[in-house]
């Protein structure tokens, strides 16, 4: 059953006095509680669907449901978590501190350990659990973006929506927050939205893989990754995550030309 419905949705910018059609009658439908990633070459419109989904930018066409509720009142609800590129940690601020910065803004100060994920122990389960007094200083990259996880986590919003979180970093530090989120997921069963570029992470994390053409961005194809979970590190590798794998690498090539 559709927990986020898309349909028709059309977006278009100016640029240079032109308009530029980014996103062109995007249909698509999304279970609730599922991993979805979204893969695509370069300014397809990734993102932008991603905030039109969050209700931080509106479509021209077409409209966009959650669970019958419309973005910008899920919104408001604070019923999203963002995971940007780069983590926004305010450096004046311990690790746990900055967990807390959703609850402190909200005017939150008791955890409802139903609802959201206890800071400590997301910590924790992200590698962090000796750095929960750190600064952002004494952190590395890999380590703050594992902050911001953990923090999307904690807030207990039912959607994340998680733009090329890994990108900027290293090949190894992606694989153990790839291996990391996989697991915080399969715990805590969020509706996970999920720009990526890698097909590795594409495959091993997902439930559903949507193919993005190039500008203006269309929904090409969408591949159902039926890989059993709980997953863990020995799937990589294995006959069938190597067919899709090809069966995505060939989609893209045909997407991409």
């Amino acid at each position: 059953m559709s927990y986020i419905t898309i349909e028709g949705v059309h977006k278009r910018f100016v640029r240079r006095g032109q308009w530029t059609e980014a996103l062109s009658n995007i249909q698509l439908d999304i279970e609730q509680g599922s991993f979805v990633s979204f893969i695509g070459p370069s300014g397809c419109g990734k993102s932008t669907l991603l905030r039109i989904i969050g209700g931080l930018m509106d479509a021209e066409e077409g409209e966009i449901t959650i669970g019958g509720q419309s973005p910008q009142e899920l919104l408001k609800a604070k019923q999203f978590g963002f995971v940007p590129q780069q983590p926004a940690l305010f450096p004046w601020r311990t690790v746990l501190q900055n967990m807390n910065i959703p609850f402190e803004v909200n005017r939150q100060k008791v955890f409802n350990p139903v609802e959201q994920g206890d800071p400590i122990k997301l910590l924790q389960a992200v590698g962090l659990g000796d750095f929960v007094h750190a600064y952002p200083r004494e952190l590395s990259g890999g380590m703050k973006q594992r902050v911001g996880i953990a923090r999307a986590f904690a807030t207990g919003a039912p959607i994340l929506l998680m733009d090329e979180p890994f990108s900027a970093l290293d090949e190894i530090t992606k694989e153990v927050l790839m291996h990391q989120l996989k697991t915080i997921w399969e715990e805590h069963k969020k509706t996970v939205l999920f720009v990526t570029h890698n097909i590795q992470e594409a495959v091993y994390l997902s439930d559903k893989v949507v193919v993005m053409s190039a500008r203006p961005g269309r929904v090409s194809r969408v591949i159902d990754i039926k890989l059993a979970r709980p997953r863990d590190e020995s799937v990589i590798g294995s006959q069938a995550f190597n067919d899709y794998m090809a069966e995505l690498r060939e989609s893209l090539r045909e997407r991409w030309g």
